[in-house]
């Protein structure tokens, strides 16, 4: 080989080697960029009616991480409700709670922990061991409680959530989107109101420490009352936040965001905006894009099918029948229940949402045994069948259950009707 093609084929290679290194650089700066890019995702909606304001990939399932919390509180309240768990009962640590990662508070193997303080951990610290403490509390076993979690996220209207943990630690298949946990945030201020409260908390103390929430926006940013972070290698920094100011209320879920001063920042900024919009109040938002959280399937709102049969002695005289008290008998049913106090709290929720609709209704909650059971379903009375169409249809719009109930049973419940 001559000197020339020597020197020929030497500026060759260093002109690949050059080459092939930009390349490896470039996909080295590229590829978390890209990463970022498709795991991030941004939503607000109008606190008061779930009107969308803004969003981006919404609809796309990614790790929630420690957003999971937010489900497992829903369900720690909703045992409270039931009367299952008390705020003081004493929870022990298990083996496999205390073996947790962390995020956790360093619970030991037969540590004894309260339902509340167990509340406040998950809350303020994230803790990855108190979740697994409520979770076998409630569920038997944490897998059994991801289950339920589950079940109660469909019923919700949470429809591309899945949960295999009560944490949020890593696993493949625990998925969520942005427009479901604005959903999950929605109804859990709705359904739990009087715990919603514990969101707010800046601080918490156990075992001689001292724990700050994560939530950086509490106490920061005017209005933010709420509601939780979460962070795997997996999701980025992901945040739900609940601010309340005089334009109204907003909630907030930013997916993905690369470090939490950043996601912190563009939450500011989402909020910001948001709140603008409320106050100019002449932008309809994202046309018929609206997160609103379905009622829950437990029977405490949802509305069943009637367990007994139509009674037909209200119109087995004919001569002793009232033909105009029959054009009104229909009844709208707005929910069966387990117990009396949940159908009042559930009245009290849909005529505040609807009160122009239900502010001088003829409205119930009549006793229905069967068997041993007993439930209590919440009714409207005194409508004909077009009236009680529209008011259902109104019902639907806000989004609660509804039913329309035909004579004879709704004429046999006008009777019992104590106002």
């Amino acid at each position: 080989m001559t000197d020339r093609n020597r020197i020929n084929s030497g500026a060759v290679a260093t002109w690949m080697l050059s080459i092939a290194g930009v390349l490896l650089l470039s996909a080295s700066l590229a590829a978390p960029a890209a990463a970022g890019r498709s795991r991030y995702a941004e939503l607000v909606v109008d606190g008061d009616n779930g009107r969308v304001l803004a969003e981006r990939n919404a609809d796309a399932r990614k790790y929630p991480a420690s957003l999971t919390k937010i489900m497992t509180l829903y369900m720690v309240f909703e045992a409270l409700e039931k009367g299952t768990l008390r705020l003081e009962q004493k929870l022990k640590t298990s083996r496999r709670a205390a073996g947790q990662p962390a995020s956790k508070l360093g619970l030991k193997r037969g540590q004894i922990i309260t339902v509340r303080q167990a509340i406040m951990a998950l809350v303020t610290k994230s803790a990855n061991d108190a979740a697994t403490v409520v979770a076998e509390a409630i569920g038997g076993s944490e897998f059994k409680f991801a289950l339920k979690m589950t079940r109660r996220a469909r019923d919700l209207g949470m429809s591309r959530t899945t949960f295999r943990n009560a944490s949020g630690l890593p696993n493949r298949r625990q998925l969520s989107t942005a427009r479901d946990m604005a959903r999950l945030a929605l109804a859990i201020r709705r359904d739990f109101p009087q715990h919603f409260d514990y969101f707010s908390k800046p601080s918490f103390a156990y075992g001689g420490k001292v724990y700050h929430n994560h939530n950086n926006l509490v106490g920061s940013v005017q209005g933010v009352d709420g509601i939780k972070t979460g962070y795997i290698r997996a999701s980025g920094f992901n945040l739900v936040a609940s601010a309340s100011r005089d334009e109204g209320r907003l909630v907030g879920v930013l997916f993905g965001g690369r470090s939490a001063n950043s996601r912190d920042q563009r939450m500011r900024k989402l909020l910001a905006n948001g709140f603008r919009r409320l106050q100019r109040g002449d932008e309809p938002g994202l046309p018929s894009r609206f997160v609103r959280p379905r009622g829950r399937m437990d029977g405490f709102s949802h509305v069943p099918l009637p367990r007994q049969k139509p009674s037909r002695r209200a119109v087995k005289a004919a001569e002793n029948f009232d033909k105009s008290r029959f054009d009104i008998a229909w009844s709208v049913q707005i929910g069966a229940f387990n117990q009396v106090a949940s159908a009042r709290r559930h009245l009290r929720k849909l005529t505040g949402a609807l009160p122009g609709l239900l502010s001088e209704a003829n409205m119930s909650i009549d006793t229905i045994e069967s068997g041993r059971a007993v439930s209590y379903r919440a009714r409207v009375h005194g409508m004909n069948e077009r009236q009680a169409h529209e008011m259902c249809s109104r019902i639907r719009n806000a989004n609660f259950d509804c039913l329309t109930v035909a004579p004879t049973e709704a004429l046999l419940a006008t009777e019992n009707y104590h106002g």
